[in-house]
């Protein structure tokens, strides 16, 4: 079919399609939806497959050309939309195409319509001056190991009862059952709550009543007077005075481990020694470490190329990213979007207001994926086999596992894909970091450093 194209730029990253088709192609497509009608339709006084033409028209005209100009329509756009040479003015997969003008469908005429679609954006970055980064400066010791291997003691503690006349010391695991008492003894039946359960000398009791129980005894009961101090954050509390009925019901303790060479066999069996743990935790965290500190550079970085680099992002892509991210949210509640949403309303929130508060992150994330797409185009950035293989036998080292396991992890095509295209990546990175400022950050500590935003 021959036709010719024209493509307007819209705003918001919108094109409008204007196609002319020859007044041949019209009356070929016209005629063949015609034949159609006549091989089918079955019209009382004529046998299947011998009613006139005419006898069609006058009946079906309108349905007739209404199906022959939708074909064509349908027939343009599939040939357009599929071309390779075409891919810069593909629909979103998300945007389908809106008809935005048709004219009346004649036979004896070239056949105009257009349409308009949201397309992916396209950005130039071009210009990387005054872009520059800061490069925490952490250091990774003894002092984080030993952190690290008090955490894995503490996981691998037994937990014992304690004798009914032992006291409830810092440390211990306390089972109590407390409620609130008035101003003349009588316990306020709303405010009770048996086997509360929590550590001694933790954030984890929210009647902060830690000190006030240590030397009590299994099966002791004790009235306790509470008074929160005006600047506590808890604005229900602060500045009020609280009496407390209290009876301990369990005191436990929790037994560590000594970090020998035992525990660290009991930690995997692939150590044979504490060291051999040490070791092993010390490369985690260098890891971990180093993937921190490149994802605060890389975050920096897409900050400032978005803001150097103004463009919109349509409205059907942010939509979709919104509705995914509810979905998603949906899916960690265990329920569906639709059901959510009654959920969300229940508790007195809207889910107009939630998907708002979203929608800044959301236009930052895409506009940093298109730009990562940009740029790894116009760098024609590719990875070869030898560099996949180089990257698996990185991530292998990185995590203590051998590379055979590293490859069966990304087995599946989609994964391997996905493994690739981070690659792909990390080398635009690279790239750009070369190009770029990157200046030494502040010292600051393991711990810190994962509390940055």
């Amino acid at each position: 079919m021959k036709f010719t194209k024209e493509i307007t730029k819209l705003d918001h990253s919108a094109v409008k399609l204007s196609v002319t088709v020859a007044q041949k192609d019209v009356k070929e497509n016209y005629d063949s939806t015609l034949n159609k009608y006549v091989k089918q339709v079955q019209i009382p006084g004529f046998r299947k497959g011998h009613v006139p033409a005419s006898v069609l028209e006058r009946k079906y005209g309108d349905q007739i050309k209404m199906e022959a100009s939708g074909e064509i329509i349908d027939g343009i756009l599939n040939e357009i939309f599929q071309s390779e040479t075409e891919k810069d003015i593909r629909p979103l997969p998300y945007a389908q195409p809106q008809l935005d003008k048709m004219d009346e469908f004649d036979t004896s005429k070239d056949f105009n319509f257009s349409v308009t679609y949201d397309v992916f954006p396209t950005v130039e970055v071009k210009d990387f001056n005054g872009i520059s980064v800061k490069e925490p400066q952490v250091t990774v010791g003894d002092e984080e190991v030993q952190e690290e291997l008090k955490g894995l003691q503490e996981r691998n503690a037994v937990v014992m009862d304690k004798k009914d006349d032992e006291k409830v010391e810092n440390g211990n695991i306390v089972t109590m059952d407390i409620a609130e008492i008035d101003n003349e003894g009588k316990v306020k039946e709303e405010t009770k709550r048996n086997g509360f359960v929590f550590t001694v000398g933790t954030a984890e009791n929210v009647y902060k009543i830690d000190d006030e129980i240590i030397g009590m005894k299994k099966d002791e009961t004790k009235e306790i007077t509470k008074k929160f101090p005006k600047s506590d954050k808890d604005k229900e509390v602060a500045g009020k005075t609280f009496k407390y009925s209290v009876k301990v019901t369990q005191i436990k303790v929790r037994n560590l481990p000594e970090i020998d060479d035992d525990f660290a066999q009991d930690v995997s069996d692939k150590f044979k020694t504490v060291d051999d743990l040490k070791a092993d935790i010390l490369r985690n965290l260098n890891t971990a470490k180093d993937r921190k500190i490149k994802e605060i550079k890389v975050n920096s970085l897409l900050t400032q190329l978005v803001e150097k680099n103004p463009f919109e992002i349509p409205a059907s892509m942010l939509n979709a990213e919104l509705e995914g991210r509810w979905g998603m949210m949906a899916q960690q509640f265990q329920t569906t979007p639709e059901d959510l949403e009654k959920m969300i309303t229940a508790s007195g929130q809207k889910k107009e207001d939630m998907i708002a508060s979203w929608t800044g992150d959301a236009e930052k994330m895409l506009k940093s994926r298109i730009i990562v797409d940009s740029l790894i185009r116009s760098k024609n950035i590719s990875v070869t086999p030898e560099e996949v293989e180089a990257e698996y036998q990185k991530l292998a080292d990185a995590n203590g596992i051998s590379l055979e396991d590293v490859k069966k992890h990304y087995e599946d095509p989609r994964s391997k894909e996905y493994f690739i295209d981070d690659v792909k990546e990390n080398k635009l990175y690279d790239d750009i970091f070369g190009q770029i400022k990157v200046a030494k950050g502040d010292k600051v500590s393991f711990a810190d450093l994962f509390k940055a935003e």
